[in-house]
């Protein structure tokens, strides 16, 4: 099979799961107990039943839910997420104003979590059953069990209440200073803390799965091969030890990235990070059905793409897959 029949195979499947899922998000958030009509009436200060059914016939929400479903995919086809009841905004200006902010907490965060998740476990790995190996170990489950808010509100304590060394709350200053560097490193700042909660989770998952992976990987014969062939531990560490237990690791990681926008709603409440997970929360509470729906089907579209960036760099660590 062709790469190009492959990647036709590929993008159908990735709309017909597009697809499954935007039926399925507006179906159970319409089952979600709640009415926005009833939202609105009451921050317009009425609740009279006549200014319900304007309300819910100016929205459209008085009509069939098969009707109303196909009135929203004929919508998001032409790429229009809707209009926010609560916001009296367009969706997809409001979540392309939050977006940036949810990209760069969570690419750092992923991007933290995988360097130094595979730094120890490959660490670990190479010397198991000794103190570094236990550290590692021990330090990994700690923070894998500990709540991602527990985590978060443990870091403010010390590091912004007790020393005072970063920002705790918000992604800037209140009066930014001056220039392009330093108000790149006033974000810098402020990024710390959150992308140091979010992305410690992670560590412990790659550190543990890293190093399962080379302990086993390390026992095949084309390693046994290479010490006996006199090559330099390092050299066969690298090249051919973890270059193969990174399979696995690059599997999960894939997975996992676009988990890291539902973890970062946990995260950017709890540091009031301005991304697109606050937002979700915040129309949560308002039961904004269309900034709902459009947040879950741009984090959809990014879990999908992660998918994709997942089978390219598996294909490029072992070349036998692309090939398959």
């Amino acid at each position: 099979m062709g790469r190009l029949s492959r990647a036709l195979i590929w993008i159908g499947k990735s709309l017909a799961v597009l697809v499954a899922i935007v039926v399925l998000n507006f179906c159970l958030i319409r089952l979600a107990p709640g009415d926005p009509a009833t939202v609105l009436a009451g921050e317009a200060g009425a609740s009279d039943p006549h200014v319900l059914a304007e309300i819910r016939q100016q929205y459209g929400l008085d009509r069939p839910l098969p009707e109303q479903l196909a009135i929203y995919l004929r919508a998001v086809v032409s790429l229009d997420l809707g209009f926010s009841y609560r916001n009296q905004r367009p969706v997809a200006d409001m979540i392309l104003e939050r977006l940036p902010a949810t990209l760069l907490l969570t690419g750092s965060a992923f991007l933290f979590a995988l360097a130094i998740g595979i730094a120890l476990g490959s660490a670990a790995a190479r010397r198991v059953g000794r103190w570094v190996d236990s550290a590692i170990s021990v330090a990994g489950l700690v923070f894998y069990a500990m709540p991602i808010f527990w985590i978060g509100l443990l870091f403010v304590l010390l590091f912004s209440v007790a020393l005072g060394w970063l920002p705790p709350f918000g992604m800037r200053s209140m009066i930014p200073p001056e220039g392009a560097a330093a108000r790149s490193l006033d974000v810098a700042a402020h990024l710390v803390l959150p992308a140091l909660t979010l992305g410690l989770f992670y560590v412990a998952v790659y550190a543990r799965l890293t190093r399962s992976s080379m302990l086993e990987v390390q026992h095949y014969d084309y390693i046994r091969t290479a010490r006996a062939k006199g090559l330099p531990e390092g050299r066969i560490v690298r090249a051919h030890i973890l270059r193969n237990a990174l399979l696995p690791v690059i599997t999960i990681a894939g997975i996992q990235a676009g988990q890291l926008v539902g973890g970062a709603i946990v995260v950017e409440t709890v540091f009031a990070w301005p991304g697109i997970g606050r937002l979700a929360f915040d129309g949560l509470l308002q039961r904004d059905y269309n900034l709902l729906l459009g947040i879950f089907v741009i984090c959809s579209v990014m879990v999908i793409f992660f998918n994709m960036l997942t089978d390219i760099a598996l294909s490029i660590a072992d070349p036998r897959i692309g090939a398959s």
